[in-house]
């Protein structure tokens, strides 16, 4: 919904989120990016977190976002999250939705 508040295409993106996390790419954030992306969601809008730690083991969880006029829709999954997770919350100083290092989403 283009002209919907974050709260109106929650649904959309929660949809999304489960039917990712259902899949063999539920702890690649590239895949959220790339579903969210297919279904309408504008890719400069968006973060995503790493999937990897720095030593190289699978991220207990990974979280990404889009920013939605001053709102944030954010997912977050993973083996330390009990479900997938898909809220609206308000941006960070600093006009972003993830707090901390995010990975460039540059394919």
């Amino acid at each position: 919904m283009p002209d919907g508040t974050a709260a109106d295409n929650l649904p959309l993106f929660a949809a999304i989120v489960n039917q990712v996390a259902a899949t063999d790419q539920a702890v690649q954030g590239r895949a959220y990016i790339d579903a969210l992306v297919a279904a309408g969601f504008d890719k400069a809008d968006m973060e995503v977190t790493q999937d990897l730690t720095t030593v190289g083991n699978p991220a207990d969880a990974i979280q990404f976002s889009v920013r939605w006029d001053g709102e944030c829709l954010v997912g977050q999954v993973g083996p330390s999250t009990p479900a997938p997770t898909a809220l609206v919350l308000p941006e960070v100083p600093g006009g972003t939705c993830l707090i901390g290092q995010t990975r460039p989403i540059d394919w």
